[in-house]
């Protein structure tokens, strides 16, 4: 099923990237989107935050990312990022990671771009990211994304200078590109995957964001 407004384009090219995991830490599902990105051409590092630990329940990855502290691992994210960053990193992360790769992508003069899956978070007032593309995907509606929070971080972000595009996905849950936890949504994943493929491709040959509209999530 297309996504309206997205017009699919035949590039291919090699960016860097690094990949945070969510709360619930380095899951199958993220070495596989890491291999995917991979096969078509890009450089991915996939950090480990949680020092091998896993969670198979919101409740258990909560406990988790409450027991290092929020401050431990952005730490740990920028730790990770510092020996690659000299290349021009393309940011990405899925949901808490997204939040930790936009963070380091607005304090990083060399980012390429931001990639967020499932999750944004909050900016200052004075953050700038001048012409930085960006690229949200998300559920909708979002529980832990609700649309008054999404309607201000875009704005925010706009604001910031960043070239910003949301694609939302009706009906799917939260972590929908997770094939082994309840918010799984095949069809959006797969709807997902060319529209991200074409983004890295666009950011490497230096094209913008090309044809697919910045869109403000719904009020």
């Amino acid at each position: 099923m297309p996504i309206p407004g997205y017009h699919r384009k035949a590039a291919s090219a090699v960016t860097d990237l690094i990949l945070f995991h969510s709360m619930y830490g380095l899951r199958p599902a993220v070495h596989e989107a890491a291999e995917r990105l991979r096969a078509a051409g890009h450089r991915v590092v996939v950090p480990d935050l949680f020092d091998g630990r896993t969670a198979r329940t919101v409740e258990e990855g909560l406990a988790i990312k409450d027991e290092f502290g929020q401050e431990e691992l952005l730490r740990r994210a920028v730790a990770a990022a510092a020996p690659h960053s000299d290349a021009g990193l393309v940011y990405a992360g899925f949901s808490l990671g997204a939040s930790f790769a936009q963070t380091i992508a607005l304090g990083d003069e060399r980012a390429r771009g931001l990639l967020m899956l499932h999750g944004t978070a909050d900016l200052a007032d004075d953050a700038t990211a001048d012409e930085l593309p960006v690229q949200l995907h998300v559920a909708d509606p979002d529980p832990f994304e609700p649309h008054d929070w999404q309607t201000a971080w875009y704005l925010r972000m706009r604001k910031a200078g960043a070239d910003v595009e949301v694609f939302r996905y009706a009906g799917a849950g939260h972590l929908y590109t997770d094939p082994e936890l309840p918010d799984h949504d095949a069809e959006a994943a797969e709807r997902t995957w060319p529209v991200v493929l074409d983004f890295l491709a666009e950011i490497d040959a230096g094209a913008g964001t090309g044809d697919a509209p910045a869109t403000p999530p719904a009020d």
